[in-house]
C-alpha cells in the first residue's frame, strides 16, 4: 500500500473514532436489524458498551426517518451535573426549545403552535425555580434526620461494619426515593396538562406525525436518578405520537426499580423493546465480521480495497487485534491506528499478535481511567479491588479465561453486578454462556480478563495457558478453564491491597 492510501486511512479512521452531531456523516455498519427497529414507531432502548455505536447507529436512524417523523437528539452527558428534578426539568425544557428552534420548518407558521411551545417552556423555567427551592428545604430536612439517625445509633458500635454500610446504604436509597416523590409532585400534577397541550399541538401540524426523542448516554445521570427520568419520559410519552429512544450501558443505568410495590421507570419488553448492538467473543466470528465491515467500509472512503487492507496484517494478527480490542469497533480501530504507527508497512512489515500485545497494555490502562472518570465515587474502591481479585485469580491459575456457575450468578448479587460492570468498561469479556463443565455439574458462565492485564507476561509464555477465544477449539478448552467460586472471590476481595490501581498498572 503506498503511503499516501496509508494517510488516507489513518486520517478517515482518526476523524471518525467518535461520533459528532453535525459532523461528517457516516454510515452505520448494519449486520443486523437494528436499524430497522432503531426506525421504528416504537420505544426502544440502544444497549452497548462504549465504543460500540449507540450514538453513531442513532444518527444514522435519524437520516432513514420515515416521511413526517423528526428527532430530537439530547445528550445526558449535558446534564450530568444536574441535581434531581432539575435534570429532568433540563431535558424537558431542551425538547421544547429543540422543537421551537424547527417550528417553521417542521410544524409550519402558525401563531398557536408558537404560543403553545413558549407556554411550556414558560412553565418549565417557573418549575425550575421552585426546585431550587425546593432542593434547599429537602436538604436542611434529611440533614436533621440524618444527625438524628447518629445520635441514636451510637449505642450500636458492637455491630459489624459490614451490616452497618448496608444498612446505611439502604437508608440512603429510601431517603433518595421519599425526596423525588415530593420533588416529583408538582410535575406530575402538570403532566396531564403538558399532553394536552401536545396534542393540540400534533392536530395543528399538516407535516409532522410523529416525533423520536433520542436520549444518548443516560448512564452520565446520577443512578439514583435514572429510573425517575425514564418514568417521566414513559409516561409523556405514553398515549401521543411522541417515541423514546435511550442509548445507554446496560449494567450501568437503572431503567426500572420497585419501590414499596410501586413501579418506577420502564420495563424492559413491556414499555420498550431493547436493541442490542454489543458484540461479545461468545461469537467471536460475528464480531470480527463487524469489525473488520467497518474496516474495509473506511477503507472504500478513500479507495482502497479489501485484499489492500488484508495485506496489512499476517497470520491471525486481525484476530488479534479484535481480541485487544474486546471486540469494541472504537477500541479496535484506535488500537489499529497506534499499531500502524510502530510498524513501517511502506518496507514490508505487517501487523502481527506481537505487534498488538505490545500496545495491549496501554488499551488496559485507559479502560481502567474511563472507570475511575465514569464510575460513581463510593464504588471505584470496590471495582478495582474486584478487578484485582480476578486478575490474581487468572494469573494464579496462569490462563485468562475463568468459569462461574450460572446459579452463582443467579444467587450473588454482588459478584454479577462486579462482573456486569466490569464488562461495561471492557476489562473482562464474556466468552460464553449455558456452557457445560468437565469437572462440575450444571451451567457456567466464561469470561476472559483483557489481553492487557496479562500482556507483561510474554517472558512467562510457556508458563501461562492462554485460550485463543478466536479458535475453533476455544470452546471446548473453556469447558476445562478454572472455575472462580463465591467464597474464592471473597477472600481474594478481602485481601486485595489498599492501593489496588497502582499494583494493576505496575509492569511486573
Amino acid at each position: 500500500m503506498k503511503p499516501d492510501e496509508l494517510q488516507k486511512l489513518r486520517t478517515v479512521v482518526t476523524e471518525n473514532l467518535r461520533v459528532q452531531r453535525d459532523g461528517d456523516a457516516i454510515d452505520y455498519v448494519n449486520v443486523g436489524v437494528a436499524l430497522t427497529d432503531a426506525c421504528a414507531k416504537q420505544n426502544h432502548v440502544i444497549f452497548a458498551r462504549r465504543g460500540c455505536g449507540k450514538t453513531l447507529l442513532l444518527h444514522h436512524s435519524s437520516k432513514n426517518a420515515r416521511d413526517g417523523v423528526r428527532i430530537v437528539y439530547l445528550n445526558c452527558e449535558d446534564f450530568k451535573r444536574h441535581s434531581f428534578p432539575n435534570v429532568l426539568i433540563e431535558i424537558l425544557s431542551a425538547l421544547f426549545r429543540e422543537l421551537d428552534a424547527n417550528l417553521h420548518g417542521w410544524f409550519g407558521k402558525k401563531a398557536r403552535s408558537k404560543q403553545i411551545i413558549g407556554d411550556i417552556l414558560k412553565k418549565l423555567a417557573d418549575l425550575r425555580r421552585l426546585a431550587d427551592n425546593q432542593d434547599e428545604d429537602v436538604k436542611k430536612r434529611v440533614g436533621t434526620e440524618a444527625k438524628r439517625g447518629g445520635e441514636l445509633g451510637t449505642k450500636g458500635l458492637e455491630t459489624s461494619i459490614k451490616v452497618e454500610a448496608s444498612q446505611n446504604k439502604k437508608e440512603e436509597i429510601e431517603t433518595t426515593f421519599r425526596i423525588h416523590k415530593e420533588k416529583l409532585r408538582d410535575l406530575d400534577l402538570w403532566l396531564p396538562e403538558l399532553k394536552t397541550r401536545i396534542r393540540e399541538f400534533f392536530s395543528l401540524s399538516q407535516n409532522v406525525n410523529s416525533i423520536f426523542l433520542q436520549i444518548d448516554d443516560l448512564y452520565h445521570l446520577r443512578r439514583a436518578d435514572q429510573a425517575f427520568v425514564v418514568d417521566y419520559i414513559h409516561r409523556l410519552c405514553k398515549d401521543l405520537p411522541l417515541y423514546f429512544k435511550i442509548a445507554t450501558l446496560r449494567h450501568a443505568s437503572t431503567l426500572y426499580a420497585d419501590r414499596d410495590g410501586q413501579p418506577i421507570g420502564a420495563q424492559e419488553r413491556h414499555d420498550y423493546q431493547p436493541i442490542n448492538i454489543d458484540y461479545t467473543f461468545s461469537d467471536f466470528k460475528k464480531t470480527r465480521l463487524q469489525n473488520w465491515q467497518i474496516l474495509v467500509e473506511f477503507g472504500k472512503r478513500v479507495g482502497i480495497n479489501e485484499h489492500q487492507l488484508s495485506s496489512l496484517f499476517m497470520g491471525e494478527g486481525f484476530e488479534r487485534l479484535v481480541m485487544a480490542g474486546g471486540g469494541v469497533p472504537r477500541d479496535v480501530l484506535s488500537l489499529f491506528l497506534e499499531v500502524l504507527s510502530n510498524v513501517n508497512v511502506a518496507d514490508g512489515n505487517r501487523i502481527g499478535k506481537d505487534e498488538v500485545r505490545i500496545l495491549s497494555r496501554s488499551n488496559f490502562e485507559r479502560h481502567i481511567e474511563e472507570l475511575k472518570q465514569d464510575s460513581q465515587d463510593d464504588e471505584q474502591d470496590d471495582l478495582l479491588r474486584g478487578i484485582y481479585a480476578i486478575r490474581e485469580f487468572c494469573l494464579e491459575k496462569k490462563t485468562n479465561v475463568f468459569a462461574v456457575q450460572e446459579r452463582t450468578m443467579q444467587q450473588s448479587d454482588e459478584l454479577r453486578s462486579l462482573i456486569n460492570r466490569l464488562m461495561d468498561y471492557r476489562i473482562i469479556h464474556s466468552c460464553a454462556s449455558a456452557l457445560t463443565h468437565k469437572s462440575q455439574p450444571g451451567t457456567f458462565q466464561v469470561f476472559a480478563i483483557d489481553i492487557g492485564c496479562y500482556a507483561h507476561l510474554r517472558k512467562h509464555h510457556n508458563r501461562f495457558n492462554e485460550v485463543d477465544v478466536s479458535s475453533a477449539e476455544a470452546k471446548e478448552r473453556m469447558r476445562s478453564c478454572p472455575i472462580l467460586e463465591k467464597s474464592q472471590f471473597d477472600s481474594s476481595f478481602a485481601a486485595a491491597p489498599e492501593e489496588p490501581e497502582r499494583l494493576l498498572l505496575a509492569e511486573g
